[in-house]
């Protein structure tokens, strides 16, 4: 059994589940790798991230680089004699970093490789309506997921999933199969998977606005798999247009209702308790919302002090 020497690079709560499961385990964790401080809130103070915040509560030597080809950085990396490298949630590594430790550095990727590489395969894996997802180790190489696959291990999509949902369920998952790789590592036991090189591979690429924003005249169940992707964050958003004002509001639950009517797509209905879109193929309810400056709230709260007119609607 080889002695592993083990350092951890990860930056927001998905890496540390696993970080968590890691310590616990009692793998000898000799360093924590995270992302720079950054201002965060209202008052843009600077906030550490969820590893930083884990590892400093378990005491475990962390390192903040801003630049990971810096000289002083990596000379400290090396004085940590890791011979094994974990990465969950990071930034993509230069050679000279996943290169360093005899073992090699391995990856946690919540897909299932090839499919969905990138930084946001939860989100799409429910946008593009899939039924089954996945972890996946590999080796790290000078490509972004493109490395010899370790272990995998499938998790079903469940009706009505949200990316917040799948997230937990990925990491508890994941973390179990970092766990596995490790051991597989430790005894000398890995065998790797090269990893096919198909043209047609469905990609997860980041978030941003335009890839987020309600197309309101596609069919029903693309927009309530949007919406579901992108719930908690960073929410799919749209435009509202109500008694002549403009406001850019962020939808994150609805619930689907099929019938045939002749309202113009995006057409506002309201009542005291509930709000609906007019739809390709129906009516979807609008079940929480966000408006500027307002906190996430179930629609039948906003409603209770806040009034669409007669020409509202979503564009």
């Amino acid at each position: 059994m080889r002695d592993l020497r083990i350092v951890f690079m990860g930056t927001p709560h998905f890496a540390v589940g696993v970080l968590k499961k890691l310590v616990e385990s009692g793998a000898n964790i000799v360093g924590v790798i995270t992302a720079p401080d950054k201002p965060a809130g209202r008052g843009r103070k600077l906030r550490g991230s969820a590893v930083k915040e884990y590892a400093e509560s378990q005491g475990l030597y962390l390192l903040q680089p801003k630049k990971l080809k810096d000289e002083s950085f990596l000379a400290e990396l090396k004085s940590l004699r890791a011979n094994l490298q974990i990465i969950v949630a990071f930034r993509m590594l230069p050679e000279v970093v996943w290169a360093m430790p005899e073992y090699g550095t391995f990856n946690l990727h919540a897909s299932l490789l090839p499919e969905y590489r990138g930084a946001a395969p939860i989100n799409w894996a429910i946008i593009n309506g899939e039924k089954v997802t996945g972890v996946t180790t590999f080796f790290i190489d000078e490509k972004i997921d493109t490395g010899a696959i370790i272990l995998k291990k499938e998790v079903v999509i469940e009706e009505g999933e949200t990316a917040g949902s799948l997230h937990d369920k990925l990491m508890e998952v994941g973390s179990e199969l970092v766990l596995e790789t490790v051991l597989l590592i430790a005894e000398g036991e890995v065998k790797t998977e090269i990893q096919p090189s198909a043209k047609e591979l469905k990609g997860a690429p980041k978030l941003n606005n335009e890839n987020t924003k309600i197309d309101w005249t596609r069919p029903a169940m693309e927009i309530d798999a949007l919406i579901r992707g992108l719930n908690p964050y960073p929410a799919a958003w749209c435009y509202l247009e109500n008694d002549g004002e403009r406001l850019k509001i962020k939808i994150y639950d609805v619930a689907l209702k099929l019938e045939e009517h002749d309202h113009e797509i995006g057409t506002l209905f309201s009542s005291k308790k509930d709000l609906h879109v007019a739809v390709e193929n129906g009516f979807l309810e609008i079940q929480e919302i966000q408006l500027p400056g307002k906190r996430r709230m179930k629609s039948s709260d906003l409603l209770n002090g806040y009034s669409f007119d007669a020409d509202a609607k979503v564009v």
